[in-house]
Order: C-alpha cells, then sequence, then structure tokens
C-alpha cells in the first residue's frame, strides 16, 4: 500500500513525498478512506503511530476538492487537550497544506489572543484549538464555528480525564448539527464510548493495534528503590548511562520543579514542563530539549500527548502514574515511528499496586533490577499514596477558621476560591 492508492490530490501527495513518507502507518491506511468517504470515524491506535496525519490528510483532501470562494468561514475544527498538542497538530497542517490555498490557525490560552484573533479575521478555513481558549474567543464574539463540516475531537480520552466533557458539549451546540466527526485517540474507556454514542452518527471503527497495548520497539524495565532514593539513582543512570535526551515524567507539579532543580545542581541540563509554567517558559524548554541544549525534560501528565520528538530515546516515570492507562502515553513518546526506545520506571514500595495495574492493562510482566545501593526499603508500607492528604488537612483548616468568620467573609471566600478555580481551568488551556 502506498499513499498513491488511498485517493488523496496530488498536491497532497506532493507534500507527503517532500516529508520523505512513501508507505501509510497502520491506522493512517484503515482511517484515511472511511474519512474521504464522508464517514464519521471513531480510531484507535497506539501513540506514535500516526494519527494526526490519519485525519490531517483527509480533512485537507476534502477542503481543497469542494473550496469555498466568496469567504472564508471555519469549516473545521480541531479540539485537542493541550497547548503542545494543538501546536504540533496545527504544524502537521501547515506542512501537509504547503502546496494547497487553506488558511489555517491555532489557538490555545496562556498567551496574548490578540495575534489569534488577528489570524482569525483574515479568514481560515482549518482551526485547531484547545477548549478554554475557543470558549472565551467564542464568547467574546470573536469568532464562530456555526458553518463548521468536519469536527474532529484528537485525544479523546486525554478530553475525559482533564475534565474538559462540559466544554465538548458546549462546543457541540455552538456548531451545525449536519457535519462529518471523526473522533482518535490512543485508548477508549467505557465513558469514550459513551461520549462517541453522543456525537458519532454511524461510525466506521478502525483499530491499528489492540487498545492500551504498547509498541513493540520500546524496551520496559522497572528499577525497584526506595522511595528516598530516586533521585540518586536516576541521576547515576543519566550521568553513568551518558544519556543526551530524556524525558522524565513525575506525579505533581512540585515535584517536577524539585527534580529538576536537583538535576541541575547535580551539573545535568534539566528543564520543568507543567501547567504552571508560562506558556513561554514551556515553548523555551521544549525547544531547547529538541535542540540538546537541555538535556532532561521533566514533565507532568499534560505534556504526555503533546510531544512529538522524533527518535526520543529514553523514557523515565520517575514516579508511577495512579491511572494506568497513562503509563501508555508517556512510554509512547519513545519509540515513535518504528524506532527503538526505553522506557524505565522508579518503583518505591507504596507503588506496587500501581505496578500491577500496569501490568494487567498491558498484559505483560514488566523485567525488574534492583542497582546496589538503592535497594528498596523492605519495611516501606506497599499501601497507595492517597492522592491530596495534605490538600485536604488545609482544607479541614480553611474550614474551621471560615466558621469563624462572618457571613460576608464566607461569601467572599467563597467568590475567591471560584475565581481561583475558573483561572487554573483556563490556564491549564
Amino acid at each position: 500500500m502506498s499513499f498513491q492508492n488511498l485517493g488523496l490530490s496530488t498536491a497532497l501527495l506532493k507534500a507527503i513525498s517532500k516529508k520523505g513518507y512513501t508507505t501509510p502507518s497502520p491506522i493512517q491506511e484503515k482511517a484515511i478512506p472511511p474519512v474521504l468517504e464522508g464517514r464519521d470515524v471513531l480510531a484507535s491506535a497506539q501513540t506514535g503511530t500516526g494519527k494526526t496525519a490519519g485525519f490531517t490528510l483527509p480533512l485537507l483532501h476534502y477542503l481543497s476538492e469542494n473550496p469555498k470562494t466568496k469567504f472564508r468561514p471555519i469549516r473545521a475544527l480541531i479540539l485537542t487537550p493541550t497547548r503542545e498538542l494543538a501546536a504540533q497538530v496545527h504544524e502537521s497542517v501547515k506542512d501537509y497544506s504547503e502546496f494547497l490555498n487553506i488558511r489555517s490557525a491555532v489557538i490555545f490560552g496562556g498567551v496574548n489572543q490578540k495575534p489569534q484573533v488577528a489570524k482569525i479575521r483574515q479568514g481560515i478555513d482549518i482551526l485547531v484549538a484547545t477548549p478554554g481558549r475557543l470558549l472565551d474567543l467564542q464568547n467574546q464574539n470573536l469568532l464562530s464555528i456555526k458553518r463548521v463540516e468536519v469536527f474532529i475531537l484528537d485525544e479523546a480520552d486525554r478530553m475525559l480525564d482533564m475534565g474538559f466533557l462540559r466544554d465538548i458539549e458546549r462546543v457541540m451546540k455552538l456548531m451545525p448539527s449536519k457535519r462529518q466527526n471523526l473522533m482518535f485517540s490512543a485508548t477508549f474507556s467505557k465513558d469514550i464510548r459513551k461520549l462517541a454514542n453522543s456525537i458519532l452518527n454511524n461510525p466506521v471503527q478502525v483499530e491499528a493495534t489492540p487498545e492500551n497495548s504498547t509498541v513493540d520497539a520500546i524496551s520496559q524495565k522497572v528499577y525497584r528503590v526506595a522511595k528516598g532514593k530516586k533521585t540518586g539513582l536516576i541521576i547515576k543512570l543519566i550521568s553513568e548511562g551518558q544519556w543526551q535526551q530524556v524525558l522524565v515524567f513525575t506525579r505533581t507539579k512540585h515535584g517536577a520543579n524539585r527534580l529538576t532543580k536537583k538535576m541541575v545542581a547535580s551539573g545535568i541540563s534539566a528543564a520543568a514542563i507543567h501547567g504552571n509554567k508560562s506558556q513561554g517558559a514551556r515553548t523555551k524548554a521544549l525547544a531547547g530539549f529538541k535542540t540538546g541544549k537541555v538535556r532532561v525534560l521533566v514533565a507532568t501528565d499534560i505534556a504526555a500527548r503533546g510531544l512529538d520528538i522524533p527518535l526520543l530515546p529514553h523514557v523515565v516515570n520517575f514516579e508511577l502514574p495512579n491511572i494506568s492507562e497513562d503509563y501508555v502515553h508517556r512510554i509512547g513518546r519513545t519509540g515513535r515511528a518504528g524506532a527503538n526506545g526505553q522506557a524505565l520506571s522508579l518503583v518505591s514500595a507504596d507503588e506496587t499496586s500501581y505496578l500491577k495495574g500496569i501490568e494487567k492493562l498491558i498484559d505483560q510482566k514488566i523485567e525488574v533490577e534492583i542497582i546496589e545501593g538503592f535497594e528498596p526499603d523492605p519495611n516501606a508500607s506497599t499501601e497507595p499514596i492517597k492522592q491530596g492528604q495534605g490538600r485536604q488537612r488545609n482544607q479541614n483548616r480553611n474550614r474551621n477558621s471560615a466558621s469563624r468568620s462572618s457571613s460576608g467573609g464566607n461569601k467572599n471566600s467563597n467568590r475567591n476560591r471560584n475565581r481561583r478555580r475558573n483561572t487554573n481551568s483556563r490556564r491549564s488551556n
């Protein structure tokens, strides 16, 4: 099978050839034909297998073959969960539309909206967006999606994980009911299938690989280690292994910042990327990592779906995710496009149940190694970490304090908390 056999236009084939691609990946081979036919599609494939081209190429073919010459309303909307993924998808749109008369734009939070609005006002065919910024600009009457012909929900399961269900439902109401709908993701839970039933009309379901599977090119290993010795172990592995490009995942933003500082203090160039970082800082960190100026990028799961780093050799789980599916997304940053990759996890006693859940999900026992001097604590509890214990104690103290305040003070406190919550929600987009 070649791209020529898929029925794509000459201009698209030229762009594909310029990128150096000759043979479609399994998900592209299965998804592109029904999308070209105008069918709704529910597509599942592991990360790094070319899902973006699976919907971008047929979308561009349709728009270019059915042009709107008088004006340029937004005809296609691609919704993504994170800024990084939105930027990555938009780059693909621009690359593949190089020889087409197609205009596109990307919008996301964390940056000034004025350049984004100016781009939209020039007239665009395709809009790539995160939910928060999209709804914000729509509420300001700065854009309209009432003429959208194709709606694409990328990384749909991550959308639900990040609490975007209500935003998705709001977006759906702003578009015409008659349109083509595509849902692409690495995994599909029961909740996702429920969402698909509410969006898709008699969809074609395509699957390139079994759900939640990990690519064969990724070598996986677990290092059993005492919790307090993790930092020393990861520094040893990176230094003695002379690893030059390592993506490290932590469970929290604070943990990412703390580990980054310790890496730098040990002479390893490192940067953190997470939701509390400004968009400028996130872009700078990622650019430095891609060019080799930054040796280690420490990230939270917000980056798991938005990072596309060719030939990334090492991914390290400094802490295992408490959601097993996130492990698949994390290690999927390596072993992309057929390249080999190594995924390592530092596992302390309190993460034992997380490891069991991951092995059950991927139906695979992961090789275990213990390094001398970094042995696990035999007396440590295997009870999993209870998320937010510290936050709960603070909330209890706040409630006790609030009960001694006036009702007016309570109202002001509630309003302040709501404002902070809304600000944090927008910042994540």
